[in-house]
This record gives structure tokens, sequence and C-alpha cells, in this order.
């Protein structure tokens, strides 16, 4: 049993045989503690049930904790490489009771674990306890056997723990291990204590008391809470003094040494122990939705990954060679940690495109710092300026400008690097405040300087805690605002999605005890800052409160839904309508989304059920969704599709979805996006794609809305009942509806036309026995001259053509008066007729009459409006009038 993986599997075995739950590891960057950058511990995920703001169905759990130390106040990057003991990544295997148990069942066992299953000899292990908590040292003696000499009293903070200023805390006992004389070192509270001889293995808190700003009080339930290194506990098993050589390291290692062709021994041995570590919490980190940026978390990441492709650069690596151990590390811990396997394509090529981005700059700058430091002796030190072009021209972070130098003895003026900084944050500024900018754009600008980006957490989850950092009201910072107030918050992390690339912001709840905060919107504002906007419901909302954060979770779900549904619409009316049809605008709302795209017309209505039935294919599929982390242009080169109008920096997420099923894509990857949205996990997730709309938005570009899922089954349940309605109406079967309607419109239409002939032989009527129109004359002219009723104006030319064959030769003058009060008139004149008078003439006269501006048309036929219905008999007068004086 001395395998890191049967290691610990028999840790989590032997808590689950006495009475424990086994609960997964938390993800590194952690979900309620927005204090912390990463996991730093096993209690993490913990920490509201020991606080009593959470409540779980079990009162004793056991875990194995990701933890990564390599930000914040816990850092050991510097010392990874150069020590036996410092990781950036490791596990913590602990075990805790909610007050259930407490010190005597703890130690028993603690230490019934590593003598009997773990076969430590007693003899070999020595504890501390708090110098105050006798009741541990009795109990230590009780349970193990252990003499006073054994058992440490520590006067110290360093056994009694605390959450903070305030909350649980209590005395602790370390557990350590005695590696002998020969190795140089003194017992813990020794002079010598910083030596490697004892060696501390496991540390058991006794949570029993809550400080208050005013004194500390005993809890009601006393609490346990428990850390054990697993890789140190490894080392002790294997036999071996060093981390780095027990199995999983020296696995990891020798993948190292083969892909650089760098056998692990001598001056190299440091670099590939360096690059094995940070291969474990890249890939860790990576897993758990961190990549690579200058802010935040991100930038956290970016100097690991850079400090582990640094040294394999000196080890001679020109081209990427840590992706190519990324299968050796899944294949050692994807067991324990499956989200490993999940994201190994994420893992390798967030790997692949950061050592070559990295590759081409580390040259060049390595060229400028050892061009630099050429004249600097052991002691001395690097000018600031320098340090700050190497950051700010080549990537290069500080510290990996120091652990550059580090072998060299010399130095860096931090304080020169820190001035070159703020000289550069000044000039942004004043950039910023000259170009126009409004006021509250320049508030979000400063704001942005000052916190930096918001961490965005809304990939993993829909709920995390919070730091309010800033308050806007209007464009003015507040340190606070009170119930009925509105304005903007700006938070440390965040799991809300600000609105971008057509995907509208999240809505949901900021709470605290005593406070309700609803989030209406959020928005990105001075790229990378999350404004909130808000209205504070219950409570005052202060700078600096702790918040839980909670996404509407089926607003959101409906969202991804909707977005990922996108993706398949874009790709369906490519595979449709053909490979010209790009992006043009789109907005993923939780009801429906909306795409607009170049199309030259309309679609039919067999390619839009053809779209929509090559869209439900791939959700069908149920396909993982998979995100990707690439290159801008790479993505583009490899087919990726851009969204149009969003601004991609050097990296983008590439979101890829389906098999195609059809054409020369078949058994290719069927969406392929650039995307910072949200989306589901599996297409089936989206449930169902209904297309209900296809329209015009503007020459050459259409638009597809459509809705998924929940509102898609709706819309068709309802076009079902109205399909039902219709067949009880025209009393058919369901299926019959379509034709008895067409039968319906067909004899509508000849209804229509037989009543429109009836409608022109009524309106002409002038003498009932004869069905003629009545003919009077006027001067040297015949003329039938009448208003008509129930005729559209587009009928009056076809009647007055009737009317001309009924005269035979002479002038007609039709006027049709609308509903709306306005009039039509027609004028004709036969031929015979028109060397004498034009109709064109004689409709401007009746069209001034109706109060128009005349008319226009041919000499034998003209047509012309007015708005002025009611002059009809006067318009006819004056059209006498003129003939008469002919």
């Amino acid at each position: 049993m001395t395998g890191v993986n049967e290691i610990r599997s028999t840790f989590l075995d032997y808590f689950k045989n006495n009475d424990h739950h086994v609960v997964e590891s938390g993800p590194l960057v952690p979900r309620n503690d927005p204090t912390l950058m990463f996991a730093n511990a096993g209690m993490n995920q913990f920490k509201n049930v020991f606080t009593g703001l959470e409540t779980r169905d079990y009162s004793r759990a056991v875990t194995a904790q990701k933890v990564v130390r390599a930000g914040g106040k816990h850092n050991d990057l510097d010392n990874v490489g150069y020590t036996a003991r410092h990781h950036t990544f490791f596990e913590m295997l602990g075990n805790f009771s909610f007050g259930d148990y407490f010190k005597d069942r703890a130690i028993e066992l603690a230490w019934n674990l590593i003598t009997r299953e773990y076969g430590l000899p007693a003899e070999k292990l020595v504890v501390t306890v708090y110098s105050e908590d006798e009741e541990a040292a009795v109990l230590w003696k009780k349970i193990a056997g252990l003499t006073d000499e054994r058992i440490i009293r520590i006067p110290t903070s360093d056994n009694f723990w605390t959450m903070g200023n305030t909350g649980p805390c209590g005395p602790c006992s370390e557990i350590f291990y005695d590696h002998g004389e020969h190795v140089a070192g003194g017992p813990p509270g020794s002079p010598d204590e910083d030596g490697d001889r004892f060696i501390e293995i496991w540390n058991l808190v006794f949570m029993q008391y809550e400080q208050t700003p005013d004194a500390r009080l005993d809890l009601p339930r006393p609490s346990i809470d428990t850390g054990m290194g697993l890789e140190r506990l490894a080392a002790i098993l294997q036999g071996v003094h060093n981390n780095y050589d027990i199995d999983l390291f020296t696995a990891l290692i020798g993948a190292s040494a083969n892909a650089t062709g760098v056998e692990a021994d001598g001056a190299a041995l440091a670099s590939h122990r360096v690059i094995a570590d940070h291969l474990r919490s890249t890939a860790f980190l990576i897993a758990d939705g961190v990549l690579p940026s200058n802010e935040g978390r991100g930038y956290v990441l970016r100097r690991i990954m850079r400090r582990g492709m640094r040294h394999a650069h000196l080890l001679g690596s020109k081209d990427p060679v840590l992706f190519k151990l990324v299968s050796t590390l899944i294949r050692e811990m994807g067991q324990a940690y499956p989200e490993l396997v999940r994201a190994e394509a994420l893992i390798t090529e967030t790997l692949t495109l950061e050592e070559k981005r990295f590759g081409k700059t580390l040259d060049r700058g390595m060229g400028l710092l050892e061009g630099a430091t050429a004249e600097l002796a052991e002691g001395g030190q690097l000018d600031g300026e320098t340090a700050f072009k190497l950051y700010d021209t080549f990537g290069f972070p500080l510290d990996l400008t120091q652990d550059a130098l580090r072998p060299r003895g010399i130095d860096v003026d931090t304080d020169g690097f820190a001035a070159a900084m703020e000289r550069q944050k000044a000039e942004a500024r004043a950039n910023w405040s000259g170009s126009g900018s409004s006021a509250t754009d320049t508030i979000w600008f400063g704001l942005k300087e000052k916190f930096g980006a918001t961490e965005f957490l809304g990939y993993e989850t829909e709920k995390a805690e919070g730091v309010a950092l800033a308050l806007v009201l209007e464009s003015d910072e507040v340190p606070q605002l009170i119930a009925g107030q509105s304005g903007f918050v700006i938070l440390n992390q965040t799991p809300f999605y600000g609105e971008s690339g057509g995907q509208v912001g999240d809505k949901g709840v900021l709470s605290a005890p005593g406070l309700k905060v609803q989030v209406t919107d959020v928005h990105k504002k001075a790229d990378g800052l999350f404004v909130h906007s808000i209205t504070v419901e219950e409570g005052t909302l202060t700078v600096g409160a702790a918040l839980e954060l909670h996404v509407n979770p089926a607003r959101r779900g409906a969202i991804r839904s909707n977005h990922s549904a996108t993706h398949l619409v874009h790709e369906a009316l490519r595979e449709v309508l053909g490979t010209h049809v790009a992006q043009k605008g789109s907005m993923v709302s939780p009801d429906r989304l909306r795409f607009d795209f170049s199309h030259p017309k309309p679609m039919s209505d067999e390619e839009l059920a053809t779209a929509e039935g090559f869209a439900n294919e791939i959700v069908l599929q149920n396909a993982s969704v998979e995100t990707r982390l690439m290159a801008v242009d790479d993505a583009i080169e490899s087919g990726a599709m851009a969204l149009f109008g969003e601004k991609y920096g050097d990296e983008v997420r590439v979101v890829t979805m389906g098999t195609a099923l059809h054409g020369d894509k078949a058994g290719k990857a069927y969406s392929v996006e650039l995307c910072g949205g949200t989306h589901v996990n599996r297409t089936g997730d989206i449930g169902l794609v209904t297309l209900v709309n296809e329209s015009a938005v503007a020459a050459g570009v259409r638009r597809i809305e459509a809705l998924t899922g929940q509102a898609a089954r709706a819309y068709l349940d309802e076009q079902d009942k109205r399909v039902r309605n219709l067949a009880n109406l025209l009393k058919v079967g369901a299926g019959d509806v379509t034709a008895r309607v067409a039968q319906l419109v067909d004899e509508r239409k000849r209804l229509e036309k037989e009543l429109g002939e009836a409608k022109k032989k009524l309106a002409m009527v002038g003498n009932s026995e004869t069905g003629e129109a009545a003919v009077k004359t006027v001067g040297a002219f015949q003329l039938i001259a009448r208003t008509v009723d129930g005729i559209s104006p587009k009928d009056l030319k076809g009647l007055a053509d009737q009317a001309k064959t009924q005269l035979g030769s002479g002038v007609v003058v039709l006027i049709n008066v609308a509903d709306d009060g306005k009039a039509a008139i027609v004028t004709a004149v036969t031929k015979d007729m028109t060397d004498k008078v034009t109709a064109v003439d004689l409709v401007r006269i009746g069209s001034e009459a109706l109060g128009g501006r005349g008319g226009g048309g041919r000499p034998d036929m003209a047509q012309a409006g007015g708005p002025d219905g009611s002059k009809a008999g006067a318009a006819i007068e004056a059209i006498e009038a003129y003939l008469t004086a002919l």
C-alpha cells in the first residue's frame, strides 16, 4: 500500500467505513469564500457548514481536496523545484465532524489509521498540542500511549487555528514523523525545527470556540477539521525523503525527461521537478474553468505555465513540450479526478497555445535580460525599468524575471518596477480622460484600474460568494445603497454573465443576513469589468460586504439552450442554403433566439423545415458540448466561425457541438464557433429547436426567430390546439384541415369574383329596364358621369372601358368615394373624340375639385384622386362646365 492512488483510496475507505460521507473535492476556485483566490485547505467547501449558514444531510465527511498555493497569502511558487516538499498543487486528505465527534474520537481515528492501516511505526511519531490544551495531551497519552517527551506543547498560534478575526477557532494538534538522527533538524518548537528530520504529516483542528469582537465563547457543537498532505505521507510510506521521489512524480518527471530528451539528474533535475509540479496545477486549474489571462486567477495560471515553460526552455526545448505530458498525468490521476479526463482536449490545446505564444517572445526577452545583466555580478540588482519592459513588452511576470536571475544571485529593483507600472497607469488614465468618454464610462475605467477585471465564474457555476468592491449611484461612487435605491455594484468575482456576443446579461439575487438585492442586468465595461445593475430590496448594501451570489437558474438554463441552439441553427442554414450564409447579428434571451444572416431571398417552407430538421438531428445526438482555448488566427484557420461584431483577443474560446451527418462534413464536427457565451453541457439539453418566423431585416439580410425546450413545446402545443379547433369548426379530421381550407379559399375567390362582376353591373345601372348607364348630351359630347359605390379604385378603369363600349363615342367620368372619405376618379374618352378633349385634361379638373393636385394617364384614359369625396358632385359639374365651353 505505497502507491499514491492506493494511499488516497485507503484514506477515503477507512473513514467511509467509520461512517463518514465521502465528498468529492471542491473546485480549485472556491464558490463559497470570495476572500480566497484558490482552495487552500480541505475545509474550504465546508466553511458555511462550520459557521452554521448551511446544513447537510451528514455530520461526518471525508475528502481528498485539490489545493493550489501559488497566489495571494498562500504562495509557494518561488520555492517549487528548490525544496523537497513545496508544491503549487497538492492533495489535502481530511476528515470532518460537524458537531458529531470531538477530540477523543478524532485522535483515535487518526492514530489507528496511521499506525494500523498505513503501518507507520509508533516510535517514529511525535505530536504537538496547544500549550493550554491539556485535554488533548491527556487523550494522546490515553489513546496512543505517547509519553510526555513525545507530546510537545506549543504556546504560539502555530497550534491555534482561526478562520479569521472573528468566527470559529480552536487549538490544533499536529502529527510529525521522525526521519531519524541522520537527518539534520530538531523537533517542533526547538531552535532547529526548520530542519528536515521532523516532518509534519497531519494537523487535527479542534474547533471548539467562536471568536467575537469582544470575547472567545464556547461553541455549542464543537467540530473537527483535519488536513494531511498526501504527497508527504506518500514519501514516508515509499521510504523517500523528497516528495518528488514518490511514484506519481517519478512518472511525470520521467515523461518530462522523455519529452525533452534530457536526463533527470544534476542541474536538470530542478527543472524537471518544476515542470512536473506546474503541469499538475496547470491541468487542474484549466479543468476547473481557469484560463490564462492578464488578470486575477488567469494571471496566476499564466505565471505558473510560463515558469514551467521557461524551465523546459532551459532544458533545450524550442518547441512546445508540456502538452506531451498531459496523457501521463491523466493516467496517474484521471481515475481519482475524472474532470481531468473530461478536460483533456482543453488542457492540451491551452498548453500548446500558451507555449507557442510564449516561445515567440522568450528568446528575445531572455536576450534582453542577459544583455541588461551582463555586467552584474552576484549580489547585483536589475533596474526596475528593464524588469517592467520585460513584463510589458514580452509578457515576463516579475517573479519569472526574479526566478531567471536567482541562480546568478542577482536581485530586481521591485520599487522601480512598481514605479514604472504606476507611470503607465497614469498615462492610460490621461489618454482615457482625453478620449471624450462619458462620465459614466470614465468611472468604470477608474474602477477597472483600481480593482482589475472581474473574475467570471459563470462557466462552471450559477452561485458563488463575492465581495462588493465598489458601489455606484448614477455616475458617482458611494459607500452604500439603501433599500429602494437602484445603482451598480462591482464584485471581485461573479457567476453573472455580462451582456456580450448577443447573449443578454443574467439576473438573480445578491444576499447576506438582513440584505436582499435584485440583479436586473449585467454589462461588461472597460475590458473585463462586470457591472451589475441592482435594486436593493431589503437592508443596506455597503462597500466591502460579503455576499452570496445566485444567478436565476431557470433563466440561465433557458439562455444556455437558446445560445447553443443559435450555433446549430447557424450551421443548419449553411447546410441548407450554402456557405455564403454568415451571421450578421444575434440576440440570445431566455424567451427566444434571433439570428440574422446573409441571404438574398426569403426561405421557402421546405428550406425552413429542412434546416429545423438538421438542427434537431444534432440535438438528438445528445453530444457533449466541448470548449477549447485557441489562438484566434488558428481557430479561424481551422474552420471555426467568428461571431459578427464580436471583438476577440489573442486567445478565444472555441465551442464545438455534434457530428455532421450529411454532405462533405459527414463524420466531422458539426458546429465549430468562436464564442464566449454560456452553453449547455450536451446538445440534448436543448430539448427541441423550433423555427417560428423568417423575415427580411435589410437588403440581403434575413432573420430567423426560434424557440427551444419548454418554450418550443408550448408553441407547438398551441399550434396543435389551433389545428384541432379548426378541424372542429370545419368538421373534418386534423389531417384534412389543409385540403379543406384550400377548398374554402378557392370557393371564396370564385364568389368574390362573381360578386365583383355583379357590383360592376349594379354600379352602372341607370335604367332599371335596359340595365344601361344614363347618358346625357353636354355640349358636343355624349357623357356618362356618376359616382359609384362598392367598387375598388383598381376596378374603376375596367368599369370605364365598359362604359366607353356602351357609349360608342363620348366621355366617361366615374368617381368612387371610399369609407375614409377619400375619392378616386377615372376619366375616359373614346378615340374619335381625343382630338377635341383628353382624359388627362378632364381628370385634372375633377381632381382639383376633389382637393387633389391633378393626375395622369393617356389621352383616352386617366386616373387621379382627392382627399374630399364629398365634392364628387362638384367635380362632375366642373367637368361638364369644361365640356360645355369647348
